[in-house]
């Protein structure tokens, strides 16, 4: 089963830097968008909402600090998780990149492992199937690691897309995701896809999530998009 990938996006001007990030990022399972200045890693995050981002300090245009406090004063995007990958190695430096809102810190040369490790326990909190968590909500439990999806203790047959669909809701429930977010999310922005697809796949997760019965969990909100429960 297709897995739905987290993407990160690494805001870095050093191209050696870009690369080792980016290589290892990709081996590990990830979606990696780039940007190699201040401006466009904002531009790109407004745009393309990434699960987390990498931001380098001493960017150009604007700087990795001033990035991550725009992103903490929008509404939209202050819940992306933010690790700043600095060769500002003072004890003051990372203090104030914490204080600012940055979620982690960590201080170059890095171990590639220990980066990784920490970028998958931001993710933990945010998207939590994507590093392989099991996610519960009411008598359904979604094994992301599996591809596994149960309902009252029964296996259910969803297919790649169905399964991703009850991923993003599942992860938060409650929150009103729109047909777009659906799209750019699940199929991505560089692949085109009919918005009534969503809709398509919706019906399917539907009669999958019911079909040994229960309550449909799956909420339409006219006008808007989706939302579980």
């Amino acid at each position: 089963m297709e897995k739905n990938l987290p993407v990160v996006l690494i805001a870095e001007d050093d191209q050696s830097h870009m690369e080792l990030l980016s290589y290892n990022l990709e081996n590990s399972g990830f979606k990696v968008i780039k940007a190699s200045n201040g401006r466009d890693a904002l531009d790109m995050t407004k745009e393309l909402k990434p699960d987390i981002v990498l931001l380098d300090w001493m960017l150009p245009k604007l700087s990795g600090i001033e990035v991550c406090t725009y992103l903490r004063a929008s509404q939209s995007l202050q819940d992306i998780p933010v690790i700043i990958v600095s060769a500002r190695e003072d004890e003051e430096d990372r203090v104030h990149g914490l204080e600012i809102g940055a979620d982690d810190y960590i201080v170059k040369p890095f171990s590639v492992s220990e980066l990784i490790a920490r970028v998958k326990a931001n993710l933990r909190r945010t998207r939590p199937s994507s590093v392989g968590q099991k996610l519960v909500y009411k008598d359904i439990i979604l094994d992301s690691e599996q591809f596994k999806v149960y309902r009252d203790g029964k296996l259910l047959k969803l297919g790649p897309t169905e399964f991703n669909l009850l991923a993003t809701f599942i992860e938060k429930p409650g929150r009103v995701w729109s047909r777009d977010q659906l799209l750019n999310r699940i199929w991505g922005r560089d692949i085109y896809v009919e918005i009534r697809t969503v809709d398509v796949h919706i019906g399917r997760l539907r009669k999958a999530l019911c079909q040994y019965g229960g309550e449909d969990y799956l909420r339409t909100v006219r006008g808007t998009g989706y939302a579980l429960g």
